[in-house]
């Protein structure tokens, strides 16, 4: 088996270029490179995570408490869309920024809101006040009026917003998407 190799010994020289020397050789710099170009990736990968890992010590920090408008706009018994302002857009997000919202009011004046976005694929849902349903054009998912399954491949009901009113305006927590997650 012959030779030990000892960990304590310095890289080959030629390996890493002369350092006196005016030019470093070809296999230096490209070893350095690599080394950068492998720390950038290194860091665009745990960047994410350690987001992921520290983000339920920071419960609510992408969410904020926005308008929908006042009260008066959203008649009893009735189902509205409505849009609001991603609080934490940023340049590029242009119109995408607009987040649609269902509004409904019941006949006793409490509010839910509604995501858009249907729970199987997140299809855009459509309000039809003829049937009082609301339906998924991409799949047929269909929800009662409270926002509750009612046919089709989605697996639950309607996500809905925490909502709470303040002096004349309807608010919702908005930020993030409205999920499962928020409920547990």
């Amino acid at each position: 088996m012959g030779e030990k190799f000892d960990y304590r010994s310095a890289p080959d020289p030629a390996m890493m270029g002369d350092p006196s020397g005016p030019e470093p050789s070809r296999r230096g710099f490209l070893f350095w490179i690599g080394a950068a170009l492998n720390t950038v990736a290194a860091l665009l990968i745990a960047i994410p995570v350690v987001g992921y890992l520290f983000s339920p010590w920071k419960k609510g920090a992408w969410q904020k408490w926005t308008d929908l408008g006042s009260t008066e706009q959203f008649p009893k018994g009735q189902t509205r869309l409505a849009t609001y302002v991603n609080p934490f857009r940023t340049p590029w997000d242009g119109y995408t920024a607009e987040t649609p919202c269902w509004v409904r009011r019941e006949d006793s004046g409490d509010f839910t809101v509604f995501a858009v976005n249907c729970t199987h694929l997140g299809c855009p849902v459509r309000w039809f006040p003829e049937s009082n349903l609301f339906m998924c054009p991409c799949h047929g998912g269909v929800y009662y009026a409270d926002g509750s399954h009612a046919a089709g491949p989605p697996p639950r009901g309607l996500y809905t917003y925490e909502v709470r009113v303040k002096g004349n305006s309807l608010q919702v927590k908005a930020g993030r998407l409205p999920t499962l997650q928020e409920s547990v």
